[in-house]
């Protein structure tokens, strides 16, 4: 015999009895916990805003310390050849085709070293600075570059690479010599400026790249046991 609507069957019965049940003891019940695990997709997201970050915070401090440092070093045009001696900052004037056919983790390692060592000789720069504004952007752009240092290893961590043994460096390697003269001692803090803000705009392309091949942070729901 068909069920007519608005009559309940025996079956139907017990499962109406049992969900009234269910509600009744919802309270006791395991409550579902929404989470989201943070992977290597967001640590690289937010890796690559900080290169961004930074590029812009760059752009100002280099104006303000290009002016400190005076003509010839601020002006737009001027473009000198890269001296032996500034051979010891690490360079980003690498082929970009064999920059690409790099693997992930020896871009990201050379990535950690440079900003690890570009960071003490900022430091050092931050100490030698003549004005107390000047020291302070030098200072705040410190904090952030030491930031970005973090970031790329926790992006590395979470990629399961292991960390550049040795990274960082003193300001002046063993065997460097001193700048000779004042002109020499700007050209060095003209370069390292430069640099910097080459390595800056490389590592924003390569972390806008990897975050694309790294699929995003998985939703998982976890169960939360209350009441037992």
């Amino acid at each position: 015999m068909l069920n007519v609507a608005g009559e309940l069957s025996g079956d139907s019965w017990g499962i109406f009895t049992f969900l009234c049940a269910a509600l009744c003891n919802l309270p006791a019940l395991p409550a579902l916990n929404c989470t989201e695990e943070l992977g290597a997709g967001q640590s690289i997201q937010k890796t690559y805003d900080l290169t961004r970050y930074l590029e812009h915070q760059l752009r100002t401090l280099a104006g303000t310390y290009l002016n400190y440092l005076g003509p010839p070093f601020n002006e737009p045009d001027f473009n000198p050849p890269r001296l032996a001696r500034a051979e010891r900052v690490p360079s980003a004037t690498v082929d970009l085709d064999l920059w690409r056919g790099l693997t992930d983790n020896a871009r990201l390692a050379a990535n950690y070293r440079a900003y690890s060592r570009l960071l003490c000789y900022l430091r050092a720069l931050d100490g030698q600075a003549g004005t107390a504004e000047l020291r302070h952007r030098l200072g705040h752009f410190c904090s952030s570059l030491q930031g970005l240092v973090l970031s790329i290893a926790g992006v590395m961590s979470s990629l399961g690479y292991p960390l550049p043994a040795g990274p960082a460096g003193p300001p002046a390697p063993p065997g460097t010599p001193v700048a000779p003269n004042d002109f020499l001692k700007k050209m060095d803090d003209f370069w390292l400026l430069k640099e910097l803000q080459t390595w800056l705009w490389r590592s924003a392309k390569d972390f806008n790249r990897l975050k694309k091949k790294v699929p995003p942070a998985v939703v998982t729901l976890r169960l939360e046991a209350r009441g037992f």
